[in-house]
């Protein structure tokens, strides 16, 4: 496999990226929401709650919390980006050009797993800072220590760049069958449900984002990630793209 042919798909995904307005509000907006917004709704809450607002002893488990919204950012993101890809570049007559090369079916497909991956993960990394360093200024005052960094990093280096993958592995199954860029996105943002299942278990108490349980998710999605690879190159077929596609 030749990485630079790989890069090379990569770089053309990123010059087209810049230009689609739904791919950058994707990647800017649920990481400033997540990274912004939650410090100014704790501090808020703390200065002007009462009794039923978030105080100093329930301030921790509100963070915790709030911090999932950054794994699915991870899954939500790509798929605006993992589906036009390969939709947009089908309907817009670009792919076939690309499937003509003499690059192997690997070397597409890595490129575009480096285009969906990339610009994710800097999205969620970049708010991840903003949010810690916004809600130290918070626990500073409120509990007298600086909360952050703890497990969340764990959370963002572990499970968010394989919930990435595993949102662009499944997009390219879907886009794989798909015409329509909007049904692919809407299709492939389902990979969304067990990952608000985890917030909501989270809320009533039957799930806890500790190290062990962060390591446990972290092997969960890598294994399902391995899988997925082997679906996504096995649907990926040039030929039939090249015949069928229209």
């Amino acid at each position: 496999m030749d990485l630079q042919s790989a890069w090379a798909v990569a770089a053309k995904d990123f010059k087209i990226f810049k230009r689609k307005s739904s791919v950058i509000y994707a990647c800017v907006v649920i990481p400033l929401v997540v990274g912004i917004a939650f410090p100014l709704i704790v501090q808020y809450s703390l200065h002007n709650g009462r009794s039923h607002g978030i105080n100093a002893l329930t301030l921790p488990k509100f963070m915790d919390t709030f911090s999932i919204w950054f794994l699915i950012g991870a899954a939500v993101i790509p798929t605006a980006i993992a589906s036009y890809s390969l939709v947009g570049e089908k309907v817009q007559k670009s792919l076939e050009p690309l499937l003509a090369t003499p690059m192997t079916d690997s070397e597409i497909l890595l490129g575009k797993t480096i285009s969906g991956l990339v610009i994710p993960l800097a999205a969620i990394y970049a708010g991840s800072v903003i949010y810690m360093s916004l809600m130290d200024l918070v626990t500073q005052s409120t509990l007298g220590y600086l909360y952050y960094p703890n497990w969340h990093i764990g959370a963002i280096l572990l499970v968010a760049p394989f919930t990435c993958l595993l949102s662009v592995e499944l997009n390219v199954i879907v886009s794989s069958r798909l015409n329509d860029v909007r049904t692919a996105q809407q299709m492939g943002a389902l990979i969304i449900v067990p990952f608000i299942g985890l917030f909501f278990a989270s809320e009533l108490g039957f799930f806890a984002f500790n190290d062990t349980n962060l390591l446990i998710l972290a092997g969960i999605v890598f294994v399902i990630d391995a899988v997925l690879f082997f679906v996504s190159r096995v649907t990926f077929q040039r030929e039939e793209i090249l015949t069928k596609w229209k």
